[in-house]
């Protein structure tokens, strides 16, 4: 079986070999094709893999290209993980943001809706050759954000592309185990949009767990969202949201907190792996361990802005463990290629799913996946308080798609105008000035 990788010098690409090295079933990924624009990104990551394989007599073959076409003939899957814009665009997607007193973040605000607007045009443009080279692919799309993306792409893939995320399952998998159950054998009840879900049940052999945790402070206190909301927040909620909900309950104090902090996330993502690529350049560098050296600094850092916000303090050591969106990626895989059923928090298409969003709407929600792809599985109503944020945040994506195939300036305005975190639409036409002027990719949006 074959997997390409777009995006294939990235720097967590690692991580999703070093799950397929771990499985060694009939019909496993024999071959995994790493496509990127950089040939140097390429050519490191190559050498990462090439590390990882030692001693693995059936490690996947790996190719290394810089033809697309070539890259997507005969794949059976693909996995998206694409930075338009690279980690210098993050950076400056928070600079301009932060100048104008609203949220930068990757994904969320303003910072998302300019990542979003650099990004579907070219998503859009792949999912085409896809569909037109490898049209009996499966398409798992990880890049960010990830909801936005993966609307776009099924715009000419169908069910055909899968979104995944590592947030819902790494939160489910840290409240099963506070409760002391196998985060296995427990079913998870996480409705919403990516990185806008909340968790509103876990079922242990058919019992709901989650009173009994909200009913705690102790228990509340003991894993990340509990310090990062507070156990107050969450009793008042019923419900465990998202790590990312942080930047919606607590906004003024997550932006005071990226203005004060020394370097924003994408200026230090930016830097940090800047310093990875430059040492890979040394042939006699230890490829693997210098790679594991700025994974953990990574992984240690994640949030730190928001953590700080809320006093929450370092990440626990089990918050730094892998199994994370490999992991879902391979699982996925499994049960598509085998036809062995799973269940996993996707993001698909809603066929009537949420109610409050029409039938082609993206949500992230439980799905069950076999070889027929993932449908999703019925969930209860949101509340009010959900029903709020995910529509007002589906009529922000919305405008973005909008945008992005028109070339719509006043779309484009509407989109950030519209979002929560974004509070006047003067600061929404200053927003995409901003942009405008440090993105020459968004030079498209040249219609009124």
């Amino acid at each position: 079986m074959k997997l390409t990788i777009l995006g294939g010098g990235g720097f967590r690409v690692p991580l999703v070999y070093g799950a397929l090295l771990g499985d060694h079933a009939e019909g496993r990924v024999s071959r995994v094709t790493l496509y990127d624009t950089d040939a140097d990104r390429l050519t490191a990551v190559a050498r990462v893999l090439g590390e990882q394989a030692r001693g693995v007599s059936d490690a996947p073959e790996v190719v290394a290209t810089g033809d697309l076409d070539e890259a997507l003939r005969g794949a059976d899957f693909v996995f998206s993980a694409i930075r338009v814009g690279g980690l210098e665009g993050r950076a400056a997607d928070e600079r301009v943001a932060l100048g104008l007193g609203v949220l930068g973040q990757e994904t969320v605000g303003a910072g998302g809706i300019a990542y979003g607007l650099r990004t579907v045009p070219v998503a859009v443009a792949l999912a085409r050759r896809i569909a037109r080279i490898a049209p009996d692919a499966w398409v798992i799309n990880f890049t960010n954000p990830a909801g936005l993306v993966t609307e776009a792409m099924s715009r000419h893939l169908g069910d055909r592309v899968i979104g995944i995320c590592d947030s819902p399952v790494g939160l489910g998998r840290r409240i099963a185990r506070v409760l002391g159950a196998d985060p296995a054998r427990a079913r998870i009840d996480y409705a919403g949009l990516n990185h806008l879900g909340w968790v509103r049940a876990l079922h242990v052999d058919g019992r709901d767990e989650l009173p009994r945790l909200l009913a705690d402070p102790a228990l509340l206190g003991s894993f990340e969202e509990g310090r990062l909301f507070g156990a107050d927040w969450l009793r008042s909620l019923g419900a465990i949201p998202n790590e990312y909900l942080h930047y919606y309950y607590f906004n003024r104090e997550a932006v005071r907190a990226y203005q004060e902090a020394e370097r924003t996330r994408g200026a230090f993502l930016r830097d940090q792996q800047e310093g990875f690529y430059a040492r890979m350049r040394d042939p006699a560098a230890p490829a693997l361990a210098t790679w594991d050296r700025t994974r953990a600094e990574r992984e240690a850092t994640y949030m730190a802005e928001s953590r700080d916000a809320a006093g929450a303090g370092e990440r626990e050591e089990s918050d730094l463990e892998s199994g994370g969106y490999e992991q879902v990626a391979l699982a996925l895989m499994r049960a598509v290629a085998r036809d062995e059923r799973a269940s996993l928090i996707l993001n698909v298409r809603n066929r009537g799913t949420l109610s409050v969003l029409d039938a082609e709407a993206v949500v992230e929600v439980p799905c069950l996946v076999d070889a027929d792809g993932a449908r999703p599985v019925a969930v209860d109503p949101l509340p009010y308080h959900a029903v709020g944020l995910v529509t007002a945040v589906k009529a922000v994506e919305r405008a973005v798609l909008e945008a992005a195939e028109s070339g719509s300036r006043s779309a484009a305005v509407r989109a950030f105008a519209l979002h929560p975190l974004v509070d006047s639409v003067t600061v929404a036409r200053r927003l995409v000035e901003g942009y405008l002027d440090v993105h020459p990719g968004l030079a498209y949006l040249d219609r009124p």
